[in-house]
């Protein structure tokens, strides 16, 4: 194949993977944009009750408290989860109508860490999916269409990784000639916005790349836990299969207590109680976190028996999950802080500009070849002397 043969293939590819995502991948970018701001703008919009003020090292309340405090909520309800927040000082409750119920049911109620002092009784799934930030998550993780849609944005954002590549493999030949930055303003508009494109998109490649690849990993969650809990999770409650599970859990404070000693140096920062989906019939699933800014972002589950309060295994999870958790920080920009947000935003906003001006030299190129037929139907001698415009 001859250069300029591969090089005609490799525009081919990078114009269909562009186009074919690119509107996508302008709602994914433009969702993101709050999404980056999450903490502050759910802080700002929070309606709850102020959390009490109590002097610095005040231990937490009992979790098992707080939880029979939600069952007299709801005693018609179950527990579906525990997440003790580190970052503010809220425990959140969650539950459902049955552990077989839709997910869009499900609800959770906020109490204070310190007090267990009930803050607010939160909505449910669904509702909370047609709020501000409910919408801008739906629209950037699934199109408020679950699992297909997940697997179609990863798809998406797969072809965006694959524009990226061919658009570095064009970027040598089409500006070999010009000084890196060149925009050749005086020239036509397309020109132009050709220039502005191709410098924008090698300025912001390696951004890019990153939440491009990080954006597939994070698709392919739901199928990933899927995989985890139908192996190796599998394998460690077969011994439980034939028993019955506990009518009446073990206490969730001392689940969290035996999950913290057996993984020492980690926080205990979520628990999935017996039932739930990504636990078992048998166990609480605890999940605990590092304390450096590396492992905070690395969960390590441990199973407790639920009847007994005993730990029955560490869980380490497979290196896909391990993945899957790194890519999230990266993917989102919340991990360093403010001036990593604001970064993340300026680079979200020109890779905005990147899209759209793809899209508008496609639409230009279109007219400009639709307009050449046009001229050369009406006079084709005269064309050809004067010399079409490349």
């Amino acid at each position: 194949m001859t250069a300029a043969a591969k090089l005609k293939t490799w525009y081919w590819i990078h114009k269909w993977s562009s186009l074919v995502c690119t509107v996508f991948l302008l709602v994914i970018c433009l969702t993101g944009l709050p999404l980056v701001f999450h903490e502050e703008i759910e802080h700002w919009l929070d309606d709850g009750k102020p959390y009490a003020t109590v002097p610095e090292g005040t231990a937490p309340a009992d979790l098992d408290l707080i939880v029979d405090k939600a069952r007299a909520m709801y005693p018609k309800e179950v527990i579906d989860f525990v997440f003790m927040d580190d970052e503010e000082p809220q425990v959140l409750v969650g539950m459902a109508p049955s552990y077989d119920a839709d997910p869009d049911l499900a609800h959770y109620i906020k109490f204070d860490a310190h007090t267990g002092e009930l803050l607010k009784d939160g909505r449910t799934v669904s509702q909370d999916k047609l709020t501000f930030m409910g919408m801008m998550l739906a629209l950037h993780v699934d199109w408020f269409t679950g699992l297909p849609g997940e697997l179609f944005l990863g798809l998406m954002a797969l072809l965006f990784v694959v524009a990226i590549v061919s658009g570095v493999v064009l970027y040598g030949p089409f500006m070999k000639k010009l000084p890196f930055g060149t925009v050749r303003a005086e020239r036509s508009r397309r020109l132009k916005w050709l220039d502005l494109h191709n410098l924008l998109g090698i300025v912001t490649l390696v951004w890019a790349g990153v939440v491009g690849v990080t954006g597939v990993i994070n698709e392919l969650a739901t199928p990933l836990f899927g995989l985890w809990q139908a192996t190796e999770v599998a394998q460690i409650i077969a011994p439980y299969k034939d028993d019955k599970p506990p009518a009446m859990p073990s206490s969730v404070q001392g689940a969290a207590d035996a999950a913290g000693k057996a993984v020492p140096g980690r926080t205990v920062i979520s628990m999935n109680f017996p039932g739930n989906r990504f636990a078992t019939p048998h166990h609480y699933m605890v999940w605990t976190k590092g304390s450096t800014p590396l492992t905070s972002h690395l969960f390590t589950p441990v199973l407790i028996d639920a009847g007994t309060g005993e730990v029955t295994t560490i869980a380490h999870p497979p290196w896909y999950l391990t993945a899957l958790e790194l890519s999230r920080p990266l993917h989102f920009g919340d991990y360093g802080g403010m001036p990593l947000k604001i970064l993340w935003t300026l680079l979200d906003l020109l890779t905005i500009v990147v899209l759209a001006s793809g899209l508008y030299l496609w639409v230009a190129r279109r007219r400009a070849n639709d307009a050449r037929i046009a001229a050369m139907a009406r006079s084709p001698v005269a064309v050809l002397e004067a010399g079409a415009p490349s």
